[in-house]
């Protein structure tokens, strides 16, 4: 199973950053965040996350393992949080910004497309 993701965003690629591109504003997060389903913004507000209850442990590691590939492809990096054997939390940020930009959202949205199997009654 995999959550609908946002065409545009989707099809958009993490531009490298040394720091010189833009924090997003909390308005720009606002308008950002409903376009990745399932995503949340932290307390914070410098970080989006999203959990995810595998169907077990071999299903977590193999999403871990795409979203690692993907990430790779991306040059954007999350952070990756196994717990419990199969509950899985995902955190983006720009780590060279200390917040959030364009990238983290690009990167959301295209972890949406990943196939997971699920724990059943999980969503």
């Amino acid at each position: 199973m995999n959550t609908p993701m946002d065409e545009e965003l989707a099809g958009k690629h993490c531009q490298a950053c040394a720091g010189n591109i833009p924090l997003l504003s909390p308005d720009e997060v606002r308008t950002l965040l409903p376009r990745v389903p399932g995503w949340e913004l932290s307390l914070d507000g410098r970080r989006i996350r999203r959990r995810w209850v595998a169907r077990n442990f071999k299903a977590a590691i193999a999403f871990l393992n795409s979203v690692a590939a993907l990430a790779e492809a991306e040059g954007h990096h999350p952070d990756l949080h196994l717990e419990s054997y199969r509950e899985l939390t995902l955190e983006l940020w720009t780590h060279s910004l200390g917040g959030l930009s364009e990238n983290d959202f690009i990167l959301a949205a295209k972890i949406n497309g990943l196939p997971i199997e699920l724990k059943r009654g999980a969503s």
